[in-house]
This record gives C-alpha cells, sequence and structure tokens, in this order.
C-alpha cells in the first residue's frame, strides 16, 4: 500500500531506558502527521543482560535464572512507571514473551552460540516495542506493531542475516499499509528465515534496519535519535572539546562507520545512499536542536579532525613457515580464513614475508581463524589493543594523541591516519 510522505524514526536503547525515556519518545512520535514508522532497539542495557543470560545457559549455570529474573524485574519497572496502578491491563503480551524466554531457557541447548544467540537476544527487541507500542495506543497515539520477522527476511548466517531485499521488498509493502495506520511500531536489529527461526543483523543493527526500511518503502528521510546532538568528531566519553558536524557526506559517514565510529551501524549508509534518502542523527534529549545532516551532496565544507577509537582489538602477524614471499596466493588463503570465520579486518599491513592485520577480538570468532591459519603460518599477536584512526589529522593533533604511547603498527595516508596502540587512551 501507498507509503507516500512516509519517515523512518530509529531510537536506541538509551532512549528507552526509563519510563521517562519511553514518554519523551511518544511526545517526539505525537505531532508527526504524515506516515511514520518507528525502529526501536531494546531497553537500556538489555542486549548485554541477555547475552549474559546466554553464557550461563551455554554453561548450564543456575545463575541464568537470577539473571532472567532482573530482566524481567526490569521491564515491568518499566511498565509500572508508564501505567501504575494499572498495569495489570497492559501486561499481558509482556507475560508472554517472558514464558517464551523461560520456555527457551528450560531447553537443552540444541545447536550452536550463534544460533542460540539469535534466538534468545532478540527477545529485547520484541520486549521494547511491545511496551513502546502499548504506551502510544493508551495515550491515543494509535499505532500497529509489527513483528520485523514478518517484513525482512534473511538467510541463515546467525548472528549477521544477509537480507533478501526482493522478498523483504514484498513483504514489508503488504505488511506496513498505511491505509490501516500511519503510524507502525517494529524491531530494530532482527529478521526472520523462511524456516522461521530469527536472526539478527549485527550489533548495534538497529540503524542498518531503519535504512533497510526506507529504502524498500522509499521514505523521504531516516532519523536516528541519539543522547547526542548530532555527529560529533569524536566520542564526548573518551575525549574533551568535541565539535558537532552541521553536515556530513554518505563518502565521510562510511569511513567513519568503517573506522569504528559507533554514531552509525556500518551498513546503514549503503540502502540511503542507493535512492538518495537522507540521514538525520538528532538529539532525543533535544528534538528541536538542528543535529546532523548526512546526504550525497553535502556541501564540502572543511572539517575538523575526527576521532574514532575502537577498543578490544588484536593485532595478529603472519609469516610463511617456508619463508616464501607473501603474493597474491598467500593473500587469497588469509582473507579467505578470515571471512570463514567471519573475522572483522580493520587495518592492513604487509611486507615481503610479513602480514598484519588489526581485527575485532570476537571470541566466538577469532580463535577458529588462528587455529586454521597456524597449519601454514607462523602466527604472533597482541590482545587487548586499540585502534585510533584520525580523519582529517593534522601533525598537532597525532603528536598529542601518541606522545609518550606504545605504538604497534601505524598508517598515514592523505587524510587519515591509524594507530595501534596499547590501550592508554581512558575513559574519562
Amino acid at each position: 500500500m501507498s507509503s507516500r510522505n512516509l519517515h523512518i524514526y530509529k531510537f536506541g536503547g538509551a532512549s528507552v531506558k526509563t519510563a521517562d525515556g519511553v514518554r519523551n519518545l511518544s511526545n517526539i512520535v505525537k505531532p508527526q502527521s504524515d506516515n511514520l514508522i518507528v525502529v526501536v532497539s531494546a531497553m537500556g542495557k538489555t542486549t548485554n543482560a541477555l547475552e549474559v543470560i546466554l553464557a550461563d545457559f551455554l554453561a548450564g549455570n543456575s545463575k541464568v535464572w537470577d539473571g532472567y529474573k532482573a530482566l524481567k524485574a526490569y521491564h515491568f519497572e518499566v511498565l509500572n512507571g508508564l501505567f501504575g496502578n494499572l498495569v495489570d491491563s497492559f501486561s499481558d503480551s509482556i507475560s508472554v514473551t517472558f514464558n517464551e524466554i523461560e520456555v527457551f531457557l528450560k531447553e537443552e541447548p540444541s545447536r550452536d552460540y550463534n544460533y542460540c544467540y539469535d534466538q534468545l537476544v532478540s527477545f529485547g527487541e520484541m520486549l521494547s516495542t511491545q511496551i513502546v507500542s502499548l504506551y502510544l495506543n493508551s495515550i491515543g497515539v494509535s499505532n500497529i506493531l509489527v513483528d520485523a520477522r514478518k517484513a525482512l527476511i534473511s538467510d541463515c548466517t546467525y548472528r549477521e542475516g544477509n537480507v533478501d531485499l526482493e522478498q523483504s521488498q514484498k513483504l514489508s509493502q503488504q505488511v506496513f499499509d498505511f491505509t490501516k495506520s500511519n503510524i507502525y511500531i517494529t524491531q530494530g536489529f532482527i529478521a526472520g528465515t523462511a524456516k522461521g527461526t530469527t536472526t539478527t543483523l549485527g550489533r548495534e543493527g538497529s540503524d542498518y534496519t531503519a535504512a533497510l526500511l526506507a529504502n524498500l518503502l522509499d521514505a523521504i528521510d531516516v532519523t536516528i535519535w541519539k543522547d547526542v546532538e548530532g555527529v560529533l568528531n569524536a566520542d564526548p566519553r573518551i575525549f574533551p572539546n568535541t565539535v558537532k558536524l552541521s553536515e556530513v557526506s554518505f563518502k565521510e559517514a562510511i569511513e567513519l562507520a568503517y573506522c569504528g565510529a559507533q554514531i552509525i551501524h556500518p551498513k546503514t549508509i549503503k540502502p540511503l545512499q542507493n535512492k538518495g534518502i537522507p540521514l538525520y542523527v538528532k538529539s532525543f534529549l533535544n528534538p528541536s536542536a538542528e543535529g546532523t545532516r548526512i546526504t550525497p551532496n553535502a556541501q564540502r565544507n572543511e572539517l575538523p579532525p575526527i576521532l574514532v577509537l575502537k577498543t578490544n582489538q588484536a593485532l595478529i602477524s603472519l609469516s610463511p613457515n617456508d619463508y616464501s614471499f607473501v603474493i597474491e596466493d598467500c593473500l587469497s588463503r588469509i582473507f579467505a580464513i578470515f571471512y570463514k570465520h567471519r573475522v572483522k579486518v580493520n587495518l592492513v599491513q604487509s611486507s615481503a614475508i610479513s602480514f598484519s592485520v588489526c581485527v575485532d577480538n570476537e571470541k566466538h570468532f577469532l580463535p577458529g581463524a588462528m587455529k586454521e591459519l597456524s597449519t601454514d603460518f607462523a602466527v604472533r599477536y597482541n590482545e587487548n589493543l586499540n585502534l585510533l584512526t584520525v580523519r582529517h589529522y593534522t601533525k598537532e593533533v597525532i603528536d598529542e594523541l601518541t606522545h609518550g604511547r606504545t605504538l604497534y603498527l601505524q598508517q598515514l595516508t592523505r587524510s587519515t591516519a591509524r594507530f595501534v596502540m596499547a590501550p592508554s587512551i581512558e575513559h574519562r
């Protein structure tokens, strides 16, 4: 059905972590008279909590039930804050979802970590969207809750589902029927397979969900609501004296996302770029503020140095056991192994007989790759490192950020400087 004048709003976990946060969301949504899809992440640190519950579940640890009870208590605290004495009239669907979690946790683990992760951790988004939808309807903001698994179909690559765009477009156009309501609530981060199982789209993947829906339904724009005023030149929790960027090009946004900037998910830009859909990053704490506009044709204003710090990195150095040159055959085998084990490579540097990569130190993916690499290569590695990227760098900024620090690897191009270093840049 028609999705003309469609806007996509995405709210992250920080925006809905309390009852007041949900009320604030409603104040942002309520004035919208055009068609609107609201994509919501899990509340607060729910994804982290579910990951701990999953670890206890797979280890057969009885603490799993402590985590489950705490998670349930947290969500019912939000419900009580929203509905007070009337909470019993609104809690049935939430209780049903927790019963589903309980049933899952009482079963024996039947598949590998990645499969179990998606089936359990996805409950965070199901709970948050149920609560948001219930509250909006209760205050007269009529909306329909859509299960994202009925709109976005992916393959069975658990934890990183690849979305079937053609099938998802057909389903999205059916389920988001704006002749029935002009506001829809749905989950970020999750999709469904043709077999009826749940997949997730990668950590922090709700931004990607919003971009996909915008592409599939030809939205006018996407707005990501954050706890900062827009895209800043650095994370204010780590670096002092940050400044807001008023306008950023798609190209710059892709570079920042690739380098590890957490303002948007790395896959977010491509679906928007393909159809020229602008992206806004605005503050849910100050909705009237200008925010940042990300577009294909952003003005080429001179940008300040932009700092991105990516933590929990591993630096791996490989040398062929026979001291042969690192050439195309070696490189193709190395990257095939990383791809097979879903290891994210963030930086590459090579010499005649050695090859170094900085990768995410993901404990469920990296060990398998390291084991396979060690059959053909001598492997050396360092863990617990940081990868610092400085876009549009100046010598003064580099000197300030690297002075007195242990540098394991560095690269400089015309516009970007990158340093693999010991984790001496700390949160303030």
